[in-house]
């Protein structure tokens, strides 16, 4: 009997996601609050001269003051799947014709697939996320006599959905003008950046949600 009530009182694995659609590289929360993702490229600090690493740190203190509304820096750690390199290597190992070059590239196969049982190797992506929360949020109809007007459900529903995606551009707008100085501002400290497309965020996400279960080299680029 306790299993049973345990089963019926489970909730939707959906309702632990506060995401409600992910549509023109834009993620829509449950709150109505839209939010773009740029991946950011990185830069090897320590090789660069101490003239560019002071250009480099004023350059980010002036984008970051810039800012006139909140953003989220994420650094994504993954651990790095590497059979589709190994698989590579299998390959170029049987199209060898030398068996000493065959008996080195099987030797550097096991040293690599050794080396990985002991040590994870971990890749960082950086992300930032710019979210936008819209002023305005077209209601549902709620009036009491609502069942007056039955004769013109479908009109209303029209009229609805094309106010929400109205309402959807606008705010769209909106979000790309706060996502367009972020990107101005990435390039101006020297990195390179791009906004992520739905398949991007889905992948992410999911990497995200599950992070047992997939291992990514990374987010691919466009």
């Amino acid at each position: 009997m306790d299993k049973i009530e345990t089963k019926q009182n489970a909730g939707n694995s959906l309702d632990l996601v506060n995401i409600k659609e992910i549509r023109d590289g834009v993620v829509i929360m449950n709150d109505g609050s839209m939010h773009q993702v740029i991946m950011v490229g990185g830069v090897n600090f320590a090789l660069k001269s101490e003239t560019e690493q002071n250009i480099i740190i004023q350059t980010y203190q002036d984008f970051i003051n810039g800012i006139s509304f909140p953003l989220q820096i994420i650094i994504h750690s993954r651990k790095v799947n590497i059979d589709a390199y190994i698989e590579n290597l299998k390959k170029r190992e049987a199209e060898e014709t030398s068996p000493i070059l065959k008996n080195q590239i099987e030797e550097y196969i096991n040293f690599i697939q050794g080396f990985v049982l002991k040590n994870a190797i971990m890749e960082k992506i950086f992300f930032i996320a710019i979210p936008f929360y819209p002023t305005s949020i077209v209601p549902k109809n709620t009036s009491v006599f609502s069942f007056l007007g039955k004769k013109n459900n479908k009109e209303k529903a029209d009229k609805n959905t094309q106010n929400e995606e109205d309402t959807f551009k606008n705010n769209l707008i909106q979000l790309s003008e706060r996502t367009n100085q972020i990107l101005s501002g990435i390039s101006s400290v020297g990195l390179d950046a791009e906004i992520l497309t739905n398949d991007q965020l889905i992948e992410l996400f999911y990497n995200f949600y599950n992070p047992q279960t997939i291992e990514r080299k990374t987010v691919k680029s466009k």
